[in-house]
C-alpha cells in the first residue's frame, strides 16, 4: 500500500520525506488556505521535494471550467494529478481527462455507486472519505471493502486512496481490505512508529548499556 501525505505544508512534506517511505501527496482547497500562499506556488515546491503523485485539486464546479483549470494545472509538472468532486460535471471532466492521458483523483466519495461510476470514467484514484463518513453513524471501512470487492469483480484498473484517515487503526484496516493507497496528515503518518512496548524496550536497552559503560 502506498503511502500519501495529506497536507500543503512544506514543511511537514520535508520531514515526512525524510523517512523515506512517502510515495505522494494530496491537497485540497482547505489545507491550500492554510499555507496563505497560491495553489500554483505550493504545487510546484511539493513537486520539488517528492517524486510521486500531488493530487491538486480544482476549483470549478462546471465541466468546462474544470477542464480549463486542470489542464493549466497538469502543466505544473508530470506527477500532478488532477482532483475532482464527484459530481455529474466532475465526473464528465474525468472522462476528458482520462481520455487525454491526464491522471485524476475523483474525491469526495461516499457510496460504492460513486466510485463505480469514476471507474468506468477512468480515474486514476478514487478517494472515499473513511473519517467522515464514520462521523455520521456508517461504517467507513465497509466502504473501502466494498469498492475492493467490485473493482476486483470487473477488472478496473482505478486505485482505491483511503482519504480523511483519522488514526493509526484505519490505516491497519485499510490494508487489511486492499486498499492502494492511504493519505493522512502528518500526525497520523507518526503515530504508524509509535508502540509502548518499543519505548519501553528502547530506554531498557540503552539504560542496560550506561550500566555496562560505567
Amino acid at each position: 500500500m502506498d503511502f500519501f501525505l495529506d497536507t500543503g505544508i512544506i514543511s511537514e512534506i520535508e520531514q515526512a520525506a525524510k523517512w523515506g517511505f512517502v510515495d505522494g501527496v494530496t491537497t485540497n482547497p482547505s489545507l491550500i488556505a492554510q499555507t496563505g500562499r497560491s495553489q500554483k506556488d505550493v504545487i510546484t515546491d511539493i513537486c520539488k521535494i517528492i517524486d510521486g503523485p500531488i493530487s491538486a485539486e480544482v476549483i470549478s464546479t462546471e465541466r468546462e471550467a474544470m477542464i480549463k483549470e486542470g489542464a493549466a494545472l497538469a502543466e505544473l509538472h508530470d506527477n500532478v494529478v488532477i482532483k475532482l468532486p464527484l459530481t455529474e460535471d466532475g465526473i464528465s471532466a474525468c472522462k476528458w481527462f482520462s481520455d487525454n492521458d491526464i491522471r485524476t483523483n475523483v474525491t469526495l466519495c461516499f457510496s460504492a455507486n460513486q466510485a463505480l461510476l469514476a471507474a468506468k470514467n477512468g480515474a486514476t484514484y478514487i478517494s472515499p472519505f473513511l473519517g467522515r463518513l464514520d462521523d455520521v453513524g456508517q461504517d467507513g471501512m465497509q466502504l473501502i471493502h466494498e469498492i475492493r470487492a467490485i473493482y476486483d469483480n470487473y477488472g478496473f484498473t482505478t486505485q482505491v486512496l483511503a482519504a480523511s484517515i483519522r488514526h493509526s487503526i484505519h490505516v491497519k484496516d485499510c490494508a487489511l481490505a486492499g486498499a492502494d493507497v492511504a493519505t493522512m496528515p502528518l500526525k497520523v503518518m507518526k503515530q504508524l512508529f509509535k508502540h509502548p512496548l518499543t519505548d519501553i524496550g528502547l530506554n531498557q536497552f540503552l539504560a542496560d548499556h550506561a550500566k555496562s559503560n560505567k
